[in-house]
């Protein structure tokens, strides 16, 4: 897991925290490069608040983590359904050919959120198997918003051990001020310290964070171990 091109694309600010924070923390430690695209971020570009505004936030979560590079795209929040697909897998397109991501984790789709729903087709068709770097695709899943759907279809099959980067998940999520809520709400630090805990428990870890596989290509020697 070293050496590699990584892609995190999510709708909006803390997304990609919520369901990736420790692994991408992973991935950072191990010397990859993490690229994270928040794509519904227009309105954070003409943040007025300073220091204290959502855009502020973004980038000290991301400085936590250790994220190489932080995208914010001109999409407005909750307006994705006023643009066509192909208006959004555009710019995603040109970021995968910049990127040439080895692995890429998507947000999962099919939950409440509209903007989730639409942008996961839209990062489906732009990471689709003609863009051969691409290794592996991942989704990943959004508290207060996939497990609030129904029929519930997020159905995990891996799971990353972050044990050694939770805390780091946890300490980033808190640089988002204005997006936490208390306990019990499932966005507050505590919910998401025991949902990795929950998570760890199914595979005998201290604290993992659990995906759904959409595509793993092997090439030329490789096995599948």
């Amino acid at each position: 897991m070293t050496n590699k091109n990584v892609l995190v694309i999510a709708a909006h600010p803390d997304d990609e925290l919520l369901g990736i924070g420790g692994t991408i923390a992973l991935h950072s430690a191990a010397g990859d490069r993490v690229t994270s695209v928040v794509v519904a971020a227009g309105n954070l570009k003409h943040d007025s608040d300073g220091e204290k505004g959502v855009y502020a936030q973004a980038q000290r979560a991301a400085s936590v983590l250790g994220v190489h590079e932080l995208k914010l795209l001109d999409f407005p929040d909750q307006g994705l359904d006023r643009f066509s697909l192909v208006e959004i897998i555009s710019p995603l397109e040109k970021i995968v050919e910049t990127v040439r991501p080895d692995v890429v984790y998507l947000q999962y789709g099919y939950d409440i959120n509209r903007d989730h729903q639409i942008l996961f087709q839209a990062a489906l068709v732009a990471t689709r198997p003609m863009e051969q770097f691409i290794q592996a695709i991942f989704a990943f899943d959004t508290v207060s918003s996939t497990e609030w759907a129904y029929p519930r279809s997020f159905v995990p099959d891996t799971w990353v051990d972050i044990s050694a980067t939770l805390e780091l998940k946890i300490e980033a999520m808190a640089c988002y001020e204005t997006e936490l809520r208390d306990w019990p709400h499932p966005r507050s630090l505590h919910a998401l310290r025991a949902k990795a805990e929950s998570s760890g428990s199914q595979v005998v870890s201290e604290a993992a964070e659990c995906f759904m596989t959409i595509r793993r290509v092997l090439r030329n020697d490789q096995t599948p171990v």
